[in-house]
């Protein structure tokens, strides 16, 4: 987390590292696909999140359009779209592969879960917006996945609606969905 509070440049130079090294140390304990949530177990059954989430995103895009908040992605390309749904992905992955475990090792299953909600929306400070919105998703995709135990689908979702607050939230107050430094760095108009 602390990271996001460099410049860009150290961003950019310790940013891949922070990234890798989870993941080293989830391979490194040789999990199998199925423990990491990237198997076939639970996929069945957690395909109801996919379009739950497709639903609160067209019932969030009416509102906003209604009140007025309703704006374009700054940037629709495809692969700045795929990007982020990659991105969210691999929260996921952080949250419920690296983070989780480590925390129910210490806590009990619930506590670990408050514990993981707490790091996720911490991590998207001072956007205050996403630290809400992520709030309460943290606490979910934590519960979804103790149910269903499948990565997938919660990056997916996670994705739609973070796309869906992107476009329903005026980029005033979440300036282009930064957080840490590049929050404070962006100027509306940008």
């Amino acid at each position: 987390m602390a990271i996001l509070w460099l410049p860009t440049r150290e961003q950019l130079i310790f940013g891949p590292i922070a990234l890798l090294v989870p993941l080293v140390f989830v391979v490194f304990r040789r999990p199998t696909l199925n423990e990491l949530g990237l198997g076939l177990r639970g996929f069945i059954p957690s395909l109801w999140i996919l379009p739950a989430a497709v639903a609160l995103m067209v019932f969030s895009v009416l509102a906003a359009q209604r009140v007025g908040t309703f704006h374009p992605l700054y940037n629709p390309g495809f692969s700045h779209v795929w990007g982020y749904v990659v991105w969210t992905m691999y929260q996921q992955f952080l949250v419920q592969d690296y983070f989780m475990p480590r925390l129910r090792s210490l806590l009990s299953s619930d506590a670990a879960i408050v514990a993981a909600t707490i790091l996720f929306a911490v991590a998207h400070l001072p956007n205050v917006p996403l630290v809400f919105a992520t709030l309460i998703w943290g606490a979910i995709s934590c519960l979804l996945f103790r149910r269903y135990h499948n990565v997938y689908m919660l990056g997916l979702a996670q994705g739609i609606l973070g796309l869906c607050v992107a476009v329903c939230i005026p980029d005033a107050l979440i300036h282009h969905m930064r957080v840490g430094l590049g929050y404070w760095h962006y100027h509306v108009g940008h």
